[in-house]
């Protein structure tokens, strides 16, 4: 059992899958701070110096001025600002992972523009071809 789960992760698409996500997690920690450290302050001054972090509604529990007061009087609290600052996360490494693979897809070899210049079919899809015509014949 030690050996097959040994070949198991020893195989490429493992250790390209756990290389991928450690690149993830960093990703995602660069992407918080550019939201929370750089984006949001400048929206939230030009909005009259809103923090979005501290839009909430408090359920049950004594009404307090920011989240940090609300969670440590223990109230229950609909963070809907936390939320907002989520779906920017989202949307920038949404952006980011289009333009990878945009990149990646403009590096990959393109089929000839040509029909002419194309590696003829192979054999069994021209006799599959063939079956097909004489099928339509009849």
């Amino acid at each position: 059992m030690f050996q097959e789960f040994k070949k198991f992760a020893m195989r490429g698409n493992v250790i390209d899958l756990a290389v991928g996500v450690v690149i993830g997690t960093a990703f995602g920690a660069i992407v918080n701070s550019l939201v929370k450290d750089v984006i949001m302050p400048p929206v939230g001054w030009i909005m009259g110096g809103i923090d979005f972090s501290n839009f909430f509604v408090t359920l049950k529990g004594p009404a307090a001025a920011t989240l940090a007061e609300a969670q440590k009087a223990g109230a229950v609290t609909v963070n809907y600002g936390v939320f907002i600052n989520t779906i920017i996360n989202f949307l920038i490494i949404a952006i980011a992972l289009f333009l990878v693979i945009r990149g990646i897809n403009r590096l990959q070899t393109k089929p000839p523009a040509n029909p002419a210049d194309a590696p003829p079919p192979p054999e069994d899809v021209v006799l599959l071809r063939e079956i097909r015509d004489l099928l339509k014949t009849r």
